[in-house]
């Protein structure tokens, strides 16, 4: 009887042991996924500023556009 507590006692802290690897392996994988938000995020912000530059250069385009005809109407 005695041989069976011990058995059953080893078989429950294997169980624990497993959970715990269990977990950590969860926390790991839910720290990964963290990660991968946060350079998605990143990649976002980084494509809306580029998008922003974009923009700007073409309205920079469209000033030195209407700049160089407004000259060309002043030398003839």
């Amino acid at each position: 009887m005695e041989q069976l507590k011990s058995v059953a006692f080893l078989m429950q802290a294997d169980t624990l042991i497993m959970q715990v690897d269990t977990l950590t392996m969860q926390v790991d994988t839910l720290t990964t996924q963290a990660d991968t938000l946060t350079t998605q995020a990143d990649t976002l912000t980084m494509q809306a500023d580029t998008l922003t530059m974009q923009a700007d250069a073409l309205t920079l385009s469209g000033i030195a556009k209407f700049n160089l005809l407004r000259i060309n109407e002043m030398l003839y």
